[in-house]
């Protein structure tokens, strides 16, 4: 396996020229960019030309990683080539929360044989119901097979999220890659670091990733008591108090859940995923040391999945939420490095910021997540 990462910005053009010459069946284009490549995409048609026989998928985002590095308005992108890894992509198109689960479903169909080991999937991130594309997802595939991935971003505007593929570039789709055969290496990991405050309150009335009342209380007015100044700023300053849920009081396996949009007249909330009722939801706020420590206990996780074996080049893909970049400020590249120094040297990184993370929560199906840092390491034995 051999794999190399490129930059692309409007003041230097593309970091290495001419582009590596990796271009095969086996090989693998992952790009990362800003809002604005939907129309000004001329970087992006570089890559299709040079790469015509390799999978090609991406996404807009809320910043683009570049190894420790933090970029905006950039194309960040890995051009894998495997030896003795098979990929092949797949598409479907979700026009909102209600297609979602089908969406899901089409995508492992399309890409499910006996030798299917990974799958990396970037989703729109605001024409979706994240828990609902997961839950396709896991419908037809053996707990076995590792499902990661990420929801597309624009920034802190939540107006219009981009996929790209072999096809081009769309909004309103699910973009997928399937990775196969017994020689792939994948680790994966995904961690928080926030801290729980609060009553811990029921769910009683949502429907999907919409909630409308906890404690029989309007959401969102029960909510804006909590933020008070900062409520002038939703959705965008909900970011910086996301809602731990879980399905009991005895239930250890809590997941975060991101604020995408508001409704003031009818007094709700819709999230990047599910708020069932009857979970308890408890509010969630920021400690920058211990979102830190998060993005490096992430890191270890995968390196326990998969353990390094070979001198075979690793790839990380890096997504995280762009909560928890608004929260960390200036020291946002502290949870990249973080995340990068408990990897092999030879590890190459990209990533972005998202609307929602995908990954197993330790082992087995995967689950939606916001507010954590995820990572994905691919490598050969």
């Amino acid at each position: 396996m051999k794999s190399t990462t490129l930059t692309w910005s409007p003041s230097s053009g593309w970091s290495e020229m001419p582009f590596p010459d990796l271009d095969s069946e086996h090989t693998l284009v992952i790009v990362f960019g800003g809002a604005r490549f939907r129309t000004e995409n001329a970087p992006i048609q570089d890559l299709l030309r040079t790469y015509p026989r390799s999978q090609i998928l991406g996404c807009s985002t809320a910043g683009e990683i570049h190894g420790p590095a933090l970029l905006d308005d950039s194309l960040t992108v890995a051009v894998t080539r495997f030896d003795r890894v098979g990929c092949i992509a797949a598409m479907a198109n979700v026009s909102g929360a209600e297609g979602s689960f089908a969406a899901g479903q089409e995508l492992t169909q399309l890409l499910t044989r006996e030798d299917l080991r990974a799958i990396l999937v970037l989703s729109d991130g605001l024409n979706v119901n994240g828990s609902e594309l997961v839950r396709g997802l896991n419908t037809d595939i053996p707990q076995s097979v590792i499902v990661t991935g990420g929801l597309a971003a624009d920034g802190d505007r939540f107006q219009r999220t981009w996929v790209l593929d072999r096809s081009g570039i769309e909004s309103g789709r699910v973009c997928a890659v399937g990775l196969y055969g017994e020689h792939l290496r994948v680790g994966h990991g995904s961690r928080g670091g926030w801290d729980i405050f609060g009553p811990e309150r029921l769910v009683t009335r949502s429907v999907g990733n919409v909630l409308y009342e906890l404690d029989g209380q309007p959401a969102l007015e029960l909510y804006k008591r909590y933020l008070g100044e900062r409520a002038s700023g939703l959705p965008a300053t909900a970011l910086l108090f996301p809602l731990a849920l879980r399905a009991s009081r005895e239930d250890n396996k809590t997941l975060v859940r991101t604020v995408l949009a508001v409704d003031e007249a009818h007094q709700s909330m819709t999230f990047a995923g599910d708020v069932p009722v009857g979970h308890l939801a408890q509010l969630m706020s920021a400690n920058s040391e211990r979102l830190i420590d998060g993005a490096s206990r992430a890191a270890i996780h995968t390196l326990r999945q998969a353990p390094s074996t070979s001198d075979s080049d690793i790839l990380s893909i890096a997504i995280s939420c762009v909560g928890r970049r608004l929260v960390l400020g200036e020291r946002t590249e502290e949870e990249i490095e973080a995340a990068l120094r408990e990897l092999p040297d030879r590890a190459k990184q990209i990533g972005f910021y998202s609307y929602g993370e995908i990954s197993p929560y330790a082992s087995g199906h995967c689950d939606l997540h916001n507010q954590t840092m995820t990572l994905t390491t691919l490598s050969e034995d």
